[in-house]
């Protein structure tokens, strides 16, 4: 939703719409550096870093998204389209992050002008790449999630039989993607731009500082690198569809997972691929099938993508007899009557995490129990509790992991705070979590409890959903609403100097009572767009309580204070503000003791 506003901003939603109507028509582009480097799209690119939290990470040149703010607009379009030119990428900063394993994944962190151009190259690369993308690979792509995956795997168990499992584990998929391969693949996706391919080209032979020039590979952290990868395994996507899901017909067969007349050769095998990056599935029924899926797997990644597979950890799984894990969830098919459905819980390994961290946030409550503190803990249950709630057997799990911690929580809690069932919580807790747990109150801060989740029925993703044409847009805004809970957790992360307790538990409070809209335009805010106004303000006596709190659209928010009338035409038109909302905004302007807007 907010990016689809970024495009309105900069009037790119036209130009990415027809670059996806042609490249689904199978047209080729050759003059796609003209977009990539318009004013617009390089505009578009550096709001989208901006809000991005890793804008504050600095390359190799020790420079951060706060440097490049101080550039005015002309300079840095210029700038950017000076540096393209010519472009040499600056040396790529390594990073290594701790996976958990005991092993360490390998990030490259761009310096901060080569992020922009590289999210210059995805905001025009990726409406082309979406077009002809497979359906049912779900990682790194708009609008869809691990869920989706996951709703499409429990589709398959539960309503087609496919009860085996072919798991494959890509070797360091990233730090092998063939630069030639890729390039080609480009080319055959329509991108026939060589400018264009001379650039990517470039940026995955960045030099890596300390490490010298990749002759392989594509570094995560790179903001192209997630649509690249998607693109690698496109080839794959397509390969194992022509095998059996779209293989031309030769005699009508009724299959269950929802084609009229599929078909029925011996010589085929039957299976269906779900992917998230490069971690992917196909489902069969049987294992001789799923046999030969493996090898023919193996032998494809190998001979036409130059990728090896781990074969430690890839395996058939017969998911009557034992689990399969993806994406942090285990994945079984048990007996329910005459028929097997999915049971889907938590990984091992996931479980020993979130129990590290719920201590982690408890030893740091006992040692200051503030109410950030507890904010940042009710961030960190919420979002755990958010991602592992489409588990079919998430209550048993979370209650056992509750179980476990339970002495050592109340033990390190007990002298900083009261045990209690909540008394008059705020309407957040209120909405989210039931009062029959007892919980410890911090800081007159309530900690969410850690049993209390439910399994919330996972929907399969539409493709009709895309930000990439007129209709999917239109859905978009019908059905699609931010997920509150999601939302909330994030803004209980937020640290805002120099408010008080009130302020902060009233806000999400506020926010959570009004569905995440703003209370000007109506709009639906995801949390990085909320800003909490003071009706009354503080200076003329207003408070931090609920009812004088109003939750309202950041950018909408400085029509309420601003003094420049150019400015506040500008909001006016991009906001498409009524005489209803002017009227509101008035309201508020009044209260502050300004000027009326005419």
């Amino acid at each position: 939703m907010q990016a689809l506003r970024y495009w309105d901003y900069y009037n790119m939603t036209d130009a990415f719409t027809d670059l996806y109507d042609k490249a689904s028509q199978q047209y080729s582009f050759s003059r796609l550096f003209d977009v990539i480097t318009s004013r617009e799209n390089i505009l578009l690119a550096y709001r989208t870093i901006k809000s991005n939290k890793g804008s504050k990470t600095p390359g190799t040149d020790g420079k951060t998204i706060t440097d490049i703010q101080k550039l005015s607009e002309k300079e840095l379009v210029t700038e950017i389209q000076n540096k393209l030119e010519n472009y040499r990428p600056k040396k790529v900063r390594r990073k290594l992050v701790d996976k958990g394993n005991g092993k360490w994944r390998p990030l490259g962190i761009p310096c901060m002008l080569d992020r922009i151009i590289q999210q210059s190259f995805k905001q025009v690369l990726e409406p082309i790449a979406e077009a002809q993308f497979y359906n049912h690979s779900y990682g790194f792509r708009p609008l869809r999630s691990a869920h989706h995956a996951m709703a499409r795997i429990q589709f398959l168990i539960n309503q087609a039989d496919f009860h085996f499992v072919v798991d494959v584990d890509i070797k360091s998929f990233f730090d092998h993607i063939n630069h030639t391969l890729l390039i080609k693949q480009l080319w055959n996706m329509g991108i026939q731009d060589r400018i264009v391919l001379a650039c990517i080209s470039k940026m995955l032979k960045a030099e890596i500082d300390g490490e010298g020039i990749p002759t392989e590979g594509s570094p995560q952290g790179g903001l192209l690198s997630t649509l690249l990868s998607n693109i690698v395994l496109q080839d794959l996507d397509q390969w194992v569809a022509d095998l059996w899901e779209f293989f031309p017909l030769s005699k009508p067969y009724q299959s269950k997972v929802g084609e009229r007349n599929a078909k029925k050769r011996s010589n085929l095998k039957e299976g269906y691929l779900v992917r998230y990056a490069d971690d992917f599935k196909i489902l069969c029924k049987d294992g001789k099938t799923a046999e030969k899926w493996y090898h023919a797997i193996r032998l494809y990644l190998k001979d036409r993508l130059k990728l090896d597979i781990s074969p430690e950890k890839s395996q058939i799984v017969n998911l009557r007899k034992r689990d399969s894990e993806f994406l942090g969830f285990t994945i079984r098919a048990n007996k329910k009557g005459k028929k097997r459905v999915a049971h889907t819980g938590i990984k091992a390994d996931k479980k020993r995490k979130i129990k590290e961290e719920v201590k982690k946030h408890i030893r740091r409550i006992k040692a200051s129990p503030s109410a950030l503190n507890a904010l940042l803990f009710n961030s960190f249950v919420l979002g755990i509790h958010h991602y592992f709630k489409r588990a079919t057997h998430v209550n048993p799990e979370f209650s056992r992991l509750a179980y476990d911690l339970q002495a050592f929580i109340y033990n390190h809690l007990k002298p900083v705070g009261k045990y209690e069932h909540p008394a008059n919580p705020p309407p957040t807790y209120k909405r989210l979590y039931s009062l029959g747990f007892k919980t410890f109150k911090i800081a007159s801060v309530y900690l969410f409890p850690l049993a209390d989740v439910k399994t919330v029925n996972t929907m399969g993703f539409s493709p009709k959903l895309t930000p990439y044409t007129k209709e999917g847009r239109e859905g978009i805004y019908k059905r699609l609403r931010p997920d509150i809970q999601r939302e909330v957790g994030t803004l209980m992360k937020s640290t805002i100097l120099n408010r008080s307790v009130e302020y902060m538990d009233n806000r999400i409070s506020r926010y959570s009572m009004k569905m995440g809209k703003c209370e000007i335009t109506g709009m639906y805010l995801s949390a990085p767009e909320v800003h909490c106004h003071h009706y009354v303000p503080l200076h003329l006596g207003g408070t931090d309580q609920f009812h004088n709190l109003r939750i309202i659209h950041k950018e909408v928010h400085k029509l309420v204070h601003h003094t420049d009338k150019e400015m506040i035409d500008v909001l006016i038109r991009r906001f498409s503000i009524t005489k209803s909302m002017l009227d509101k905004i008035n309201q508020y302007r009044e209260e502050c003791g300004l000027q009326l807007i005419e």
